[in-house]
């Protein structure tokens, strides 16, 4: 019987870092079809194993809980997705690692009568790689898109190649939300939202702190935020090389400056003025009608992604604010960014819901996968991308790849665990200090 039938869902999230779990597992949860009772909706978590993998305190902070939660490899999932029954299953990965699920998964699901409606899009901004990311997340059976403008640059991207755009499906970014903006705060509080890999630079990164600590001595009757999103050593979606906290030690800062951790919404609570360089932290604020300035002291440039808010209303720098400026967004802009400061945020994933509740039903289940990457068009690209997750060319497991015949004996996961730690250990401390010394 399926699942729209007996009004039971089982949904399965594949995420690869703190940020992409949240996005993956908001999504899924706001993509169960309306018929359906929320209390009969199993949501199974797995952490594709690499340098991004959240920490345990990474994931509390996300807030975003599981029926089931655990790590696993390429062929782990894999194996996973052979024998579990799942509805829906939601890839929220990089997007190397969603062409080489949906190849996996094609071939894992060969044969099938039934197969999961399967899922994935992007995090926020989409502002670089438009067209390699989204060409290697197609061949879901729903790409999504968190606006009307990405909905149709996406489509533009796919009919330009000859893929098949009917996948593209406009909804929002998913953790959107909270009380609307009502007024200043006592104290008035101004927040920088930090980003782990924007700018990349210790020049760049140390003016950005120095103008918001000269911002907090100018203004001591305000409260000055650094709000950050990782501890040194935890990674995000982003390696972050020079993290501001090592950066504001042996400082004088003012008693109205300090750092903090925790959930952006929370934050964004206590928010009068939210400053950032092109964090999507930014549409969380203009959803909640906060004054929002995306800073262009670095310039307006691709690299740190604040071109993508030319247009907004937004862009001002830390002179104009030192100075008592308050943006203004334009109201076009916003309405097709997907921020849905106009009300229109609860019906935002109505046709997603739609789409996904006529494919669980769909008369004799769904089609293969037919991702637009071939070994036959891109027999130069797409066998490197499998291969890193230890597939072939035709998506089966390579001989030899890790827990592909078995799941992994108590020996076998201590010697993974330290095998992990060294890894990271190289990714996060050993890595970025050879490439500073070849900077030299």
């Amino acid at each position: 019987m399926p699942a729209s039938a007996t009004k039971s869902l089982r949904v399965a999230v594949l995420a690869d870092s703190d940020t992409r779990w949240k996005w993956g597992a908001l999504t899924a949860k706001r993509l169960i079809p309306n018929e359906t009772d929320n209390s009969d909706v199993r949501l199974d978590g797995y952490l594709l194993r690499g340098r991004a993998t959240p920490t345990a305190r990474q994931l509390q902070e996300v807030g975003v809980h599981a029926d089931s939660l655990r790590e696993v490899t390429a062929v782990e999932f894999l194996r996973e997705m052979d024998q579990e029954p799942y509805d829906i299953l939601v890839l929220s990965l990089v997007g190397g690692g969603t062409q080489a699920m949906l190849h996996g998964l094609r071939s894992t699901w060969a044969g099938r009568e039934k197969r999961p409606v399967v899922v994935t899009g992007y995090v926020g901004v989409v502002y670089e790689k438009l067209a390699d990311g989204l060409l290697l997340r197609h061949g879901a059976d729903l790409v999504l898109a968190n606006s009307r403008q990405d909905a149709d640059r996406f489509r533009a991207v796919y009919d330009g190649v000859g893929a098949d755009s009917s996948s593209v499906t406009e909804v929002a970014l998913p953790f959107l939300g909270g009380a609307p903006y009502e007024g200043e705060h006592d104290p008035y509080t101004v927040v920088f939202a930090a980003q782990p890999s924007v700018p990349d630079s210790r020049k760049d990164r140390t003016y950005l702190l120095d103008r918001l600590i000269e911002h907090a001595r100018r203004h001591p009757e305000r409260e000055v935020l650094l709000k950050l999103r990782s501890k040194p050593g935890e990674h995000t979606t982003h390696i972050e090389e020079l993290p501001y906290q090592k950066l504001v030690q042996g400082r004088d800062v003012p008693a109205n400056f300090r750092l903090v951790y925790g959930h952006m919404g929370d934050v964004l609570d206590r928010t009068d003025l939210l400053v950032t360089m092109s964090s999507t932290a930014a549409l969380e604020s203009l959803h909640r009608r906060i004054p929002t300035v995306v800073l262009t002291d670095l310039g307006i440039r691709e690299a740190l992604g604040n071109h993508h808010f030319v247009g907004s209303g937004c862009l001002a720098s830390w002179d104009q604010l030192d100075a008592g400026h308050r943006p203004v967004p334009d109201a076009e802009w916003v309405s097709r960014q997907g921020v849905a400061a106009d009300g229109s945020y609860a019906t935002a994933f109505d046709a997603a819901r739609e789409r996904i509740a006529k494919l669980l039903a769909r008369p004799g289940g769904l089609p293969p996968l037919n991702p637009y990457y071939t070994p036959e068009t891109a027999s130069g690209y797409l066998p490197g991308i499998l291969a890193r997750h230890h597939l072939g060319p035709d998506g089966v497991p390579l001989p030899g790849a890790p827990a592909a015949d078995k799941a992994p004996g108590p020996v076998r996961q201590i010697v993974r665990r330290a095998a992990r730690g060294a890894y990271r250990h190289g990714v996060q401390r050993v890595a970025p200090v050879i490439r500073r010394m070849g900077e030299l």
